[in-house]
């Protein structure tokens, strides 16, 4: 059983094993108690996901060798900074940039990516007080921030704008290039695969 695939990566293969083996690290982890019950619905839909992130691993590790990553690697604060961006990205995405190769890819992926005057400009409109300062008072507490003139959080503004823009472009990336290479067998199906039978909405 272990010899049978999850799934193919271009000529590459993921097999049963390797997801087994991903699993058995994760449950024995420090956050064990959160996993699913084996043998649940819960627990084959986490086995899918385990799935997701080896085949995302095994196209960006594939994308680093073709393009010869090497230098340049961001540290892993840049593309995700915090919770916020780990959620926007996505598990999976998140997932690749936890070594340098992701990151160096996530690098070469992204450099195009460009915000312009228009949308900073857009966005202050939208959020004045977004970037603004907080005031102080003599007994600790803060005040509600004050707007800021857009010339002095431009440069603030145009890095989240670019800094989001990046992360979009490359979930994009890696979802474009996992469905033209990656074929999932029966069974290790997308967790959100409408057609595999734990997909299913209940109240």
């Amino acid at each position: 059983m272990s010899g049978r695939l999850a799934a193919t990566v271009g000529d590459d293969v993921v097999t049963v094993a390797d997801v087994d083996a991903r699993e058995r690290a994760l449950r024995a982890g420090d956050r064990a108690n959160a996993l699913p019950r084996v043998g649940t619905s819960e627990a084959r839909q986490f086995r899918r996901w385990i799935t997701q992130v080896l085949v995302a691993e095994r196209v960006v590790a594939a994308e680093a060798g073709a393009l010869d990553v090497g230098h340049d690697i961001p540290p892993e604060t840049n593309p995700l900074p915090d919770d916020v961006a780990r959620l926007e990205i996505g598990s999976v995405a998140a997932g690749t940039l936890a070594g340098p190769a992701g990151r160096a890819v996530f690098a070469r992926v992204t450099a195009a990516v460009t915000v312009s005057d228009a949308q900073v400009r857009d966005y202050h409109c939208r959020n004045p007080f977004r970037f603004g300062t907080r005031t102080v008072t003599t007994d600790g507490w803060s005040g509600a921030p004050a707007g800021a003139d857009l010339e002095e959080v431009r440069s603030a503004i145009a890095g989240h704008l670019l800094a989001a823009a990046r992360r979009r472009e490359y979930r994009r990336w890696l979802d474009a290039r996992c469905a033209e290479v990656v074929v999932l067998a029966d069974g290790y199906e997308h967790p959100g695969d409408p057609r595999q039978p734990d997909n299913t909405h209940r109240h």
